[in-house]
């Protein structure tokens, strides 16, 4: 049973782990560096919860989980089990492979139902936006409302409404240009992916919902980062405030919008210029990478 308590602690530590970087604000000042670390945890998690319940199956072959499931495939393959595997550690070790396979099954679900939704609403711009001079490289909806938002894929496309332009100068705008161009460049789409997943895996697991928010606003304070690098904090916290004012934002199902989460927040992170934490961000980084490592090393050895 030692390699099953290995999985048991790595689920308790990425918990643990989750708890902390939840009620941290250094992972604000060094969001690049944070996003890595949740999905350092991502990864130990969805690990573990699969590795959990087949190294408690295979536990009498007292052997990594790797080279215990080599020798319960060629022990069926001959038709004789040692002592001490029955039905019930079968049963176990199909549990863990149930689990990988919902994991697996909700990853590919979440790719088909993101995919389908961006293929949609690609569609519909083709038939409703319009290319405009004064935003190149960008496609305006004739609406009122405040929208701007990354289309990602491989085709990737920044949109804003005709709402927007009349919302934002001319400096706010490229500021938030230049955020949503960032989301399509660092394929954060891709970044949110795994924890999306993981919340249709594990819907009852309230901290991975929070994690996924969490993830998703950092992913919003990178691409900020990206805007601020080169146009300043000013015109971006002007626009984010007047998305905040207005009532009628919109982001489309697929799509990362400036406007969709903690723009008050945001807002003021942008203002208090504070340095990363290098040091900090170094160790969570290094913490992670190593809870990630151990069921990998467990399946492998």
């Amino acid at each position: 049973m030692v390699y099953a308590a290995h999985f048991g602690a790595a689920v308790l530590v990425c918990w643990l782990t989750a708890q902390v970087l939840s009620r941290s604000t250094w992972t604000w000042r060094a969001p690049r560096v944070a996003i890595l670390c949740w999905q350092g945890v991502g990864l130990a998690l969805g690990l573990s919860a699969m590795g959990l319940p087949i190294a408690a199956g295979l536990a009498a072959y007292d052997r990594p989980t790797g080279s215990a499931l080599v020798a319960l495939v060629t022990d069926l393959l001959h038709g004789e089990l040692p002592a001490g595997v029955g039905a019930v550690h079968l049963s176990l070790v199909g549990v863990g492979f149930g689990i990988g396979a919902v994991l697996l099954t909700t990853t590919v679900r979440s790719v088909h139902a993101t995919v389908r939704a961006q293929r949609r609403h690609r569609d519909l711009l083709t038939l409703v936006a319009r290319n405009d001079p004064a935003v190149p490289g960008a496609l305006v909806l004739d609406h009122p409302g405040a929208a701007a938002y990354c289309l990602p894929g491989m085709r990737p496309r920044v949109v804003v409404s005709a709402g927007t332009l009349d919302l934002l100068d001319r400096a706010e705008l490229e500021a938030v240009l230049t955020h949503e161009r960032a989301h399509a460049q660092e394929r954060h789409d891709l970044v949110l992916l795994p924890f999306t997943a993981l919340c249709r895996a594990l819907p009852w697991l309230r901290w991975v919902h929070e994690a996924h928010d969490r993830v998703a606003l950092l992913v919003e304070m990178r691409a900020d980062d990206k805007a601020r690098e080169l146009h300043a904090e000013a015109p971006l916290a002007g626009a984010l405030r007047r998305f905040a004012a207005a009532g009628n934002r919109i982001t489309p199902a697929g799509t990362l919008g400036i406007g969709d989460r903690d723009l008050d927040v945001r807002v003021q992170r942008l203002l208090v210029a504070d340095r990363p934490p290098r040091l900090l961000g170094a160790t969570a980084l290094a913490v992670t990478t190593n809870l990630a490592a151990l069921p990998i090393c467990l399946f492998l050895s």
